[in-house]
């Protein structure tokens, strides 16, 4: 996996890089804010560590940042900061972890590996179904290896649905993705969604009853 690491403890930063590269990861390490946002804009990382008291630009400013600019990567905060505000905001800006300082770096290790083991972390090619299957680097969907024609909106809801394989998106995410933040009903979002089904030449999305809708992995 592909993690940008950013922590301006040069001690911390050295730890954390040569242990996860031992355990298989490539790691892009860097120790202000404003370095490592340059870095995402440019690169495509599968997941971000980020302290969250870094120079330059904080990590929380920087996640927000990102969103602002439609980069979505998932992300783990690390920080020796207390403070339970600091801890909501992390989670509110949608970090799926949070890891207080001093920790052992074997934990860190299995943050890393529960999001892993989950559809969360996007990979360049995802099977959807036993004949669609998603080019995310290219935003292709493919149905028996050909390429299908889709409109922006519907790729997105296509792109969000299989970054979260196997969970329920729910409204919310739909109108901060697929509708850029805009502020949209949820019958706009279900009509939305439903065109793009008969669009489909096999059941891809499935309708989980007020709640939103998920792509399962194929059996």
């Amino acid at each position: 996996m592909k993690i940008l690491l950013l922590e301006d403890d040069q001690l911390l930063n050295n730890a954390i890089g040569q242990f996860m590269q031992l355990k298989g990861h490539t790691i892009a390490s860097y120790k202000d804010g404003l370095s490592a946002l340059e870095a995402i804009k440019s690169n495509r990382y599968d997941l971000l560590i980020l302290d969250i008291n870094v120079p330059k630009i904080k990590g929380l400013q920087l996640l927000e940042t990102l969103h602002k600019e439609k980069i979505y990567t998932h992300t783990i905060f690390i920080s020796a900061l207390k403070d339970i505000d600091d801890i909501s905001r992390a989670f509110e800006l949608g970090c799926h972890d949070y890891l207080k300082k001093p920790f052992h770096l074997k934990e860190l290790e299995i943050r890393v590996d529960k999001l892993l083991q989950t559809s969360y972390i996007p990979k360049c090619h995802i099977r959807l179904t036993e004949n669609y299957s998603l080019n995310i680097e290219k935003e292709e969907l493919l149905f028996k290896g050909e390429v299908q024609t889709l409109s922006e909106r519907h790729m997105k809801i296509i792109i969000l649905l299989a970054n979260n394989k196997n969970h329920v998106v729910d409204y919310y995410l739909f109108e901060a993705n697929a509708w850029d933040g805009m502020e949209v009903t949820i019958p706009t979002i279900r009509a939305e969604i439903n065109r793009l089904k008969k669009l489909l030449k096999e059941e891809v999305i499935l309708n989980i009853r007020n709640l939103g809708y998920m792509i399962k992995n194929p059996r």
